[in-house]
């Protein structure tokens, strides 16, 4: 019997010892939550809050990542946009003379509406030597690339990033390098944007005009008269904001000397026995002091893969003074070649969106070519007999 109490009192015991250890944990588990429910974990040293830290990202995104890569023909400032993403062609940019890839894109490509576009595709803006911001100017005596080995610099550009293909946007001298490349790489360019293009070598009448601007006029104008037709250069005011940019550059040595190898350009030899093998959109605008020369141009090319934009109202640099037009194109176009087929037209209307979408074909190729002259008139303009489309927007 006694034997039995002192077990029944040591499993008691055993018994009350167990539940008070398991209230002590308890206890310290009820504890040990509330801290992590309450505890504040102090910021390291220099950490961001995540809003400040997206901001930061976005920013960094807008202004683009800058990087000098080394070409056959001397080292090329390159600044990209976006992450590289090589299952889709990159866009690829190249500015006119007496701009740099800054001011003659950033207008554009940050048009609200141009976003849809850019966040489909990695862009890659290319500065001509020398001509970037802040470029340090280059020693006398420097002989400054053709504008054949413009063109030669841009497979290292794309070997770099590893991309494969581009659709290229170039503008004035941009477009002359950008028709070079094109076609001395075909297969590397999907498709072309050719603003206020000249693809002729100058004659002797317009050395002759030249020499005679150099002796009467200042560098600086002699830019402007490249950039703007007579009639904006008396009355419009991005005119003065670029002679203003001029007069503020320290590299316009560098400037000149892109002048003289674009004055110094040859033919490229564009006609119909000799095409661009890719979907071309020539864009000028009607006030433009190159609008004869693209017109001479689009007479020369496929009328079967190009696309003639001219824009009413529209002088020298359309994607500074109409990115809207501009954008709505260039989204035509892009989709025309199979990208974005699920973008949505947001100012032309749908008829002129089904009549533009029915120019293509499903595999890219387009059925007829079309001028799309752009108005401040609404209405479309029936088909002309040579199958020429013309839009007002």
């Amino acid at each position: 019997m006694l034997l039995n109490n002192c077990c029944n009192k040591v499993l008691d015991f055993k018994v009350l010892r167990s539940g008070l250890k398991k209230l002590k944990v308890a206890e310290m588990t009820s504890e040990l939550q509330e801290i992590a429910i309450t505890e504040e974990r102090p910021l390291l040293p220099g950490q961001a809050d995540s809003k400040e830290a997206e901001l930061a990202a976005q920013i960094l995104l807008d202004q683009g990542k800058e990087h000098t890569i080394e070409t056959p023909h001397g080292d090329i400032h390159v600044t990209l946009h976006g992450t590289v993403n090589t299952r889709r062609p990159a866009i690829l940019t190249y500015h006119d003379v007496g701009l740099e890839s800054k001011s003659c894109f950033s207008t554009l490509f940050n048009f609200e509406e141009m976003q849809e576009i850019v966040k489909n595709f990695t862009v890659i803006h290319i500065d001509a030597p020398g001509q970037e911001e802040e470029a340090a100017t280059y020693p006398a005596g420097y002989q400054y690339p053709s504008m054949e080995q413009l063109a030669q610099m841009i497979p290292s550009v794309l070997q770099y990033f590893n991309f494969r293909s581009v659709i290229a946007m170039g503008v004035g001298a941009g477009a002359y390098v950008l028709s070079k490349f094109a076609l001395d790489s075909p297969d590397t360019v999907e498709g072309l944007v050719l603003i206020n293009i000249d693809p002729d070598a100058r004659g002797w009448m317009d050395w002759a005009a030249q020499k005679l601007t150099t002796l009467t006029s200042s560098f600086t104008e002699q830019i402007l008269g490249h950039l703007f037709s007579q009639e904006e250069l008396s009355t419009n005011t991005e005119v003065q904001r670029q002679r203003e940019r001029l007069s503020k550059s320290t590299n316009l040595p560098n400037v000149e000397l892109f002048w003289k190898t674009y004055n110094s350009r040859r033919d490229l030899n564009i006609d119909r026995n000799s095409p661009l093998k890719c979907p071309v959109m020539l864009v000028v605008g009607d006030q433009a002091p190159h609008e004869e020369a693209v017109v001479e141009c689009n007479s020369r090319l496929d009328p079967t893969t190009t696309s003639f934009l001219k824009m009413a109202d529209g002088g020298g640099l359309p994607q500074i003074t109409q990115p809207s037009k501009l954008t709505e194109a260039f989204k035509y176009f892009i989709q025309g070649m199979g990208y974005m087929a699920s973008s949505c037209m947001t100012r032309l209307s749908r008829s002129r969106t089904a009549s533009l979408s029915s120019s293509y074909s499903i595999d890219g190729s387009r059925s007829r070519s079309r001028t799309l002259s752009q108005s401040s008139q609404g209405g479309q303009m029936p088909p002309s007999p040579t199958q020429t489309m013309e839009v007002s927007c």
